[in-house]
């Protein structure tokens, strides 16, 4: 059995599980296309730069991450319909996804969220430390948000479906009367945020791009991580905050609830204040998904395609 990945090159997370693939599986996976016997379609607009004939020959199985249907227009699900005539199945990292697929086709689906490397993301027991060498007091309540918000077509429009909007209103409504608060941001596309913390007067650190030992150093030095999306895949956040002991609250989305104790999801802006941080629940869900334990499913979901 052998596996081929499709390519990314967006800088985005899964380019980072690609990499991990394959250096974790090199005896079941293969650079090469043509040598391959099962197509993992790991990003799903990229089905139409792979060749018909290849997907016709081969075993398809193609992840899909969320679906926003208050965007999903009629060409999309043209481009769906297509590209569902070479899927086998389908695999999505949250069963919150899997009940928006099932809405679309009638391929098996089967739920499995990315693994995490826990080599990279950690508690490094060194908050004070770590946080002198940034310039943060051991006072300041740090406040962490490390995806985009903003939308790629302008930089100034709110991408809501990641809930910037409501991350902003929690933050004005909790946090902005506090002088020791401070959000600290990470990652591209952060102009909505950015712009409405410097209208507002609002306490803020940027840092636009970060290799992933820089972002975990972040991680260790929060008080708090908060998700505010609407809709959403994972977040990979939610693992990277679970596996480093980092304090997070989420709404409702993704692997919230596979991985986060129900006290620490809130429905909207004033369940917010009653949502805790349960760091050593959420820990305990996340080990279950560390390399090379977290990759066990998926190389069982393959084998089960394979031999079918």
């Amino acid at each position: 059995m052998k596996i081929f990945l499709s390519k990314i090159n967006e800088s985005w997370v899964v380019d980072r599980f690609r990499q991990d693939w394959y250096l974790s599986n090199p005896d079941i996976s293969t650079e090469k296309i043509k040598d391959s016997d099962i197509i993992w379609i790991i990003s799903p607009w990229l089905w139409k730069k792979i060749s018909k004939k290849q997907l016709k020959q081969k075993k398809v199985v193609c992840s899909i991450y969320h679906i926003d249907f208050d965007s999903f227009t009629s060409s999309d699900q043209k481009d769906f319909k297509q590209m569902d005539d070479f899927v086998d199945f389908y695999h999505v990292i949250s069963d919150h996804t899997k009940n928006q697929l099932s809405k679309l086709t009638n391929k098996k689906i089967i739920s499995i969220p990315f693994w995490v490397d826990n080599k990279i993301f950690k508690n490094l027991n060194d908050k004070s430390n770590l946080r002198r060498n940034l310039g943060f007091n051991e006072k300041d309540f740090l406040i962490g948000s490390f995806q985009r918000d903003t939308e790629g077509k302008d930089l100034k429009s709110p991408k809501l479906i990641k809930g910037p909007d409501i991350f902003l209103e929690i933050i004005k409504k909790y946090y902005s009367q506090s002088h020791n608060s401070i959000v600290v941001l990470t990652g591209k596309r952060r102009d909505y945020l950015i712009n409405n913390f410097q209208e507002q007067n609002i306490n803020y650190k940027y840092y636009e791009m970060l290799s992933v030992e820089e972002v975990n150093k972040l991680y260790n030095i929060l008080d708090l991580y908060i998700v505010s999306s609407r809709v959403e895949g994972g977040p990979q956040a939610i693992m990277e905050c679970a596996i480093s002991k980092t304090p997070i609250v989420s709404t409702d989305v993704g692997i919230a609830p596979q991985v986060l104790n129900p006290i620490s999801i809130y429905k909207n802006i004033e369940e917010f204040k009653n949502a805790k941080p349960d760091i050593n629940f959420a820990y305990n869900k996340a080990i279950e998904y560390v390399i090379p334990i977290g990759m066990s499913p998926y190389i069982k979901m393959f084998e089960e395609l394979y031999e079918n």
